[in-house]
């Protein structure tokens, strides 16, 4: 449904209005203003069912707009790859105005996402940020643990980032360690999300738990515990690999009874 070429030699098409992570309601109840003519300050974005869309970066949100997360749990997640993208080029292009290597004004190129110093020649690229995403298992028991921003009651799976000349499988194997004190066994790869909060690319993975002792870091982890199959807590939403990692397991450990 989503085409990754930029349209940018169309004038108009749909657009996606987006301010401060908040997307303007559009036609049909979806997220896609309807078809018009796009101006000078529009990003051109991708091909969305074979139709051009252009984000719109807008100053301030309407009093009827929503916030991202609260769009994903509402459209198919179909829906999400447009979603995603436009989310991380918007804070690209908010945070990209000048060059990060002499401070003058960049300018946007419109064949690429790109924006040009046009004073020393540097390039900037959107910024995607490598990171690691885990469930612990021991047997069939799951470790979910707590973030102190979470919602009250939420559990969800490890994560953290890559640090620089750490490979993905080493950065699973520290994370662990550091935030619930367990070292882990055999670890292999799921699947990978981009995760536009603000510019993730979440690299999945399942590792057995030597043990289930577990040590809290008390910082970025405000609780951990093993959980049953049969004995769930609130668990992330449905259009997350955080979610689609248990449910995963969820589905190779048997029916909850």
């Amino acid at each position: 449904m989503l085409r990754r070429e930029l349209p940018s030699e169309e004038t108009a098409g749909r657009v996606i209005r987006l301010a401060r992570g908040r997307i303007a309601p559009g036609v049909n109840k979806g997220p896609l203003q309807a078809f018009q003519p796009w101006h000078d300050r529009m990003q051109p974005l991708c091909w969305w069912q074979e139709e051009p869309v252009a984000l719109s970066l807008e100053a301030q949100p309407g009093d009827d707009w929503l916030d991202a997360r609260t769009w994903l749990a509402r459209l198919p997640e179909s829906w999400f790859p447009l979603v995603s993208t436009a989310l991380q080029v918007a804070a690209w292009l908010d945070n990209h105005r000048f060059c990060g290597r002499c401070g003058a004004p960049a300018r946007r190129l419109d064949a690429e996402f790109a924006m040009h110093c046009g004073a020393c020649g540097h390039r900037n690229y959107p910024r995607i940020s490598p990171c690691i995403i885990t469930l612990v298992t021991h047997g069939e028991s799951l470790l979910l643990a707590r973030s102190p921003r979470f919602p009250p009651g939420r559990y969800s799976t490890l994560a953290g980032f890559i640090e620089p000349g750490e490979s993905a499988e080493e950065a699973v194997r520290r994370e662990i360690y550091e935030e619930v004190g367990l070292s882990v066994g055999r670890v292999s790869y799921y699947k990978s999300q981009a995760w536009p909060f603000p510019h993730s690319l979440m690299l999945g993975f399942f590792a057995e738990a030597a043990s289930r002792r577990i040590r809290i870091d008390g910082v970025e982890i405000a609780d951990a515990a093993w959980f049953s199959p049969r004995r769930l807590p609130q668990l992330p939403p449905l259009y997350s690999i955080s979610r689609a990692l248990i449910e995963t397991h969820l589905g190779e450990v048997g029916p909850r009874g």
